[in-house]
């Protein structure tokens, strides 16, 4: 890793790029799926059939036209086009010049990531390395407990980050949103570290400790039946019936709250997306919002839950310490104030959701103790951002998501909640196949065309929600949503709603195209974000070595990038 692909400058120089890039083209991302036919969307912002823009996606952009064409849809032969764009009607008439200059602007297409095989070279080969050891009598069979996508991150993270406190001579790791433990343990079972995993959902809390204790139970009877039989992955009959208990009863992969609509989110896009597309959130309650009696309640269970652990791990000398902990935790948070026994430390989180990945690396970067940090976020819609002009997101009193970076604070750069959301797509997933279920889309968008004809105010503080899910027919989806939206039924009749839906229905194919392109444009939003983080942390005097992973199969997990930041005084790496 040379340095001058990865110092301070050439990060700003990356950041410069993609900006550039996105100035552009962010308006596609921000454009929002339930105005698509009330305000026109695609004529506002194209200039070439919805057809050609499938056919090059499918493409890959691997066919070209002459340029001539291009220049015959920006209203003259002499219009100068920027990233696919004509310069005058700022509308999209070159499809395969924009996927080239998306992918151009994306992580990979700007090289500015390491593998993790190449991460852990480095942290491994330097003058005080030493062999990364794992507790012999604790082995654990991840895929045992664990869906493969859970089981596949934990394992390939868990790997960095003993690692990380074992170049910085550390044994206590702290996981913020520790969700349901199971990094926290695997990094406790099978690397021997002292971890505090810290999660604001006491449900979170309590469900951890309990399968904290059955995984501790299995590895040992998986220990001694390796040992009987040579065969490590039969499950031991005394230890089955406990196994089944942690099975992978909780599909890691995200489904939202289809019955509660305040679950829903305000965009219909996230949910209209085959099941994987984007991460799960995890609710968080600020410290303002809990009662006295609930404070103290949450520091007396957390003081209760470090001394069973201690005592149910045998002490120190075990290998096998995990403390699960309830707090609402940012960057002013005194870490000693949750962890009595707070010593030099990692910090870690796995898809920690919106504003808590940014609080991890400002806590990193705040805390004398923490010598080195390895963060992966998801959830962008979730973050606030500082420079937001309605103020909505991120009130002045309050510390901000995005941007993290000084340089892109300087710049107030703001992308928009729309294109946030659009960032939670996962670009290889739809290549694959995966892709998004446009119809409740195409539903979402002709349900606004109908309230904006019968209904004078169609924009409500109610929300649709998921309604698709439970509708047999568009004429039966409108039903369900003029009663959540309690609206007067009586304007209406089967035949007008079906009108409606027979009108619209041949121009869904330029929603699909339209949604497609802003899935190309996801790498390069979540990219600047990516950057900014680690900007922020090449501004830092005191971290040393800081850069941008690819820990995961995007495939398996879509938010597969990390943030990795070491300050350990006499520790530099090469970058």
């Amino acid at each position: 890793m040379a340095s001058s692909i990865n110092s301070l400058e050439a990060i700003q120089k990356k950041i410069d790029a993609v900006k550039l890039f996105l100035s552009v083209s962010l308006s596609i991302a921000n454009a929002h799926t339930v105005d698509f036919y009330t305000c026109d969307v695609w004529d506002q912002f194209m200039a070439v059939p919805p057809v050609e823009v499938l056919t090059e996606i499918t493409l890959n952009g691997d066919h070209k036209r002459a340029p001539e064409h291009y220049l015959n849809h920006c209203s003259g032969t002499t219009k100068k086009i920027t990233f696919g764009f004509c310069d005058d009607s700022k509308r999209l008439v070159d499809v395969a010049e924009l996927l080239e200059a998306a992918y151009a602007h994306s992580l990979p297409g700007l090289g500015v990531c390491v593998g993790r095989t190449e991460l852990l070279q480095s942290l491994r080969h330097t003058d005080n390395a030493q062999p990364l050891e794992e507790v012999p009598a604790a082995v654990v069979e991840s895929d045992e407990f664990m869906n493969s996508k859970k089981s596949h991150e934990v394992q390939a993270m868990s790997e960095v980050v003993a690692s990380l406190a074992q170049r910085c001579r550390v044994k206590q790791v702290i996981d913020v949103g520790s969700g349901k433990g199971y990094l926290c343990s695997f990094l406790s079972l099978q690397y021997g570290l002292q971890v505090y995993g810290i999660d604001s959902s006491s449900v979170n809390t309590h469900g951890a400790q309990e399968r904290n204790r059955k995984l501790k139970k299995y590895s040992r009877a998986y220990q001694r039946h390796s040992k009987a039989n040579r065969t490590p992955t039969v499950m031991p009959p005394s230890g089955q019936e406990d196994l089944e208990d942690i099975a992978p009863e909780d599909n890691s992969l995200p489904e939202l709250d289809q019955s509660d609509p305040a679950s829903a989110p305000e965009d219909p896009f996230l949910s209209a997306l085959c099941v994987g597309m984007v991460e799960p959130t995890s609710p968080r309650v600020p410290p303002s919002e809990l009662s006295l009696e609930e404070r103290e309640r949450r520091k007396r269970e957390n003081l209760e839950r470090k001394a069973r652990s201690w005592v149910n791990s045998g002490g120190m000398g075990s290998g096998m310490l995990y403390s699960p902990l309830t707090s609402y935790v940012t960057a002013e948070t005194e870490l000693k104030e949750i962890i009595g026994e707070l010593e030099d430390a990692v910090m870690v989180g796995l898809h920690t959701c919106g504003d808590l990945a940014p609080s991890t690396l400002r806590m990193f970067v705040a805390k004398r103790e923490l010598l080195s940090v390895c963060s992966v976020g998801c959830c962008y819609h979730l973050l606030s951002e500082e420079f937001d002009p309605t103020r909505q997101e991120c009130p002045s009193s309050s510390v901000c998501g995005f941007p993290l970076s000084g340089y892109l604070r300087e710049q107030s750069w703001f992308c928009g909640r729309n294109a946030r959301m659009s960032a939670c797509l996962a670009l290889e997933r739809v290549a694959k196949g995966q892709g998004i279920q446009m119809e409740s889309l195409f539903y979402r968008a002709v349900l606004h065309v109908i309230l904006r004809d019968h209904y004078s105010s169609f924009k409500s503080e109610k929300r649709v929600g998921n309604v698709y899910s439970k509708a047999t027919s568009f004429v039966d989806y409108v039903w369900r949503a003029l009663r959540r939206l309690e609206l007067d039924e009586s304007k209406l009749s089967d035949s007008v709603i079906q009108g409606y839906h027979d009108t619209y229905r041949p121009r869904m194919v330029e929603m699909e195209a339209f949604n497609m392109l802003k899935v190309t444009l996801a790498p390069c939003i979540e990219g600047l974000i990516l950057l900014d983080r680690l900007c922020y942390l090449k501004e830092q005097e005191d971290v040393a070595f800081s850069t941008l992973v690819q820990l995961f199969d995007p495939l398996l997990s879509p938010r597969c990038y990390g943030v990795v930041g070491v300050k350990a005084p006499g520790m530099e790496l090469s970058e």
